[in-house]
């Protein structure tokens, strides 16, 4: 009798664990069985990627520390007070003009991945943190920021700045919530997956069951491939130019991102990192993309470019005076 009773016990488990997953039907499929990860997405939150010190050894933390975090965080960078961090670290120091509220998109809470709250993006190694960089790579980002030269001209100035492609590796891969315009769109093939970047309108085209391209051509978003694992699509992605390879890596970078669509309304987005000439180890993030109503709308930067000329006009009279 015992015996039968554990063994009811036990199937009754088993059957609501099964009822806990969401069912295959809940998830929408293309007229060729896979998931669909068509529509709007954004991955806008107030996660960032390393975990900051007030978390350090919680990877995650209940809803009310996460609430406390998330006021603290919205309060302190509101930045249509002048004393706000955020507004300095984007205007200089002595700003008290710019960007306001009205241009930020940051998001309202932290990350949350099945149903709980994460407190960084990274979650490979434990600490959160971005790897140590290797010696090369501390010469490369040391020499990146000693200036001198290296912007002379407008074809040395960084490319967010020309309006070439989003700041903050928003385009990706990986694709990284930046301070605002941090929405996608997606739309799917039997042959491409197609995203639309929100910032600078970046488009992505992920070639399906392709090979890489010769490793002599560069590109600033590199060259996707993608196949599908199950329900999961994941995308292989080399072939980077250095000025866009993500935190400051060099053109060896190499990414695989999954993309899986768990239900209605979210994706569970995974990159993988690695640069062995720039990082002591591969690292992975993790976080959701949202269904969001759209639609995008024109991201028009800058048009003509206009500040070019005064900033590096600027530059030369500051020459001149010294």
């Amino acid at each position: 009798m015992n015996r039968l009773l554990v063994l009811i016990a036990a199937f009754a488990l088993a059957a609501s664990a099964q009822s806990a997953k969401p069912k295959a039907s809940a998830v929408p499929r293309t007229p060729d069985g896979h998931p669909d990860l068509q529509g709007v997405w954004t991955n806008a939150t107030l996660t960032p990627i390393e975990r900051p010190a007030v978390f350090k050894g919680k990877a995650t933390v209940s809803d009310a520390e996460g609430r406390a975090y998330e006021q603290s965080d919205l309060k302190s960078n509101d930045i249509d007070r002048d004393d706000a961090p955020i507004l300095k670290a984007i205007n200089g120091e002595n700003a008290v003009a710019g960007y306001n509220n009205l241009f930020i998109d940051r998001g309202t809470e932290l990350a949350r991945v099945d149903g709980v709250k994460r407190t960084s993006l990274i979650i490979d190694p434990a600490d959160g943190k971005v790897p140590p960089l290797t010696p090369a790579g501390r010469a490369r980002l040391a020499a990146m920021f000693r200036g001198g030269d290296k912007y002379e001209n407008v074809k040395q100035r960084p490319l967010s700045e020309r309006c070439i492609i989003g700041f903050g590796w928003t385009s990706g891969p990986p694709m990284v919530p930046a301070l605002y315009n941090s929405n996608y769109q997606i739309v799917q093939t039997r042959d491409s997956v197609m995203i639309l970047v929100e910032m600078v309108h970046d488009v992505r085209r992920i070639r399906m069951n392709a090979e890489h391209l010769p490793k002599t051509v560069l590109q600033y978003m590199g060259d996707s491939v993608g196949h599908w694992e199950g329900d999961t699509l994941v995308v292989d992605t080399t072939n980077f130019r250095p000025e866009n390879a993500f935190h400051f890596a060099s053109e060896n970078l190499h990414v695989i991102e999954r993309f899986q669509r768990v239900d209605q309304n979210t994706i569970l987005y995974r990159a993988i990192i690695e640069d062995p000439a720039t990082f002591t180890r591969p690292f992975t993030m993790e976080y959701p993309f949202l269904a969001s109503p759209g639609p995008i709308y024109e991201y028009a930067c800058h048009e003509g470019n206009y500040a070019m000329t005064d900033i590096l006009g600027g530059a030369r009279k500051a020459d001149a005076a010294k």
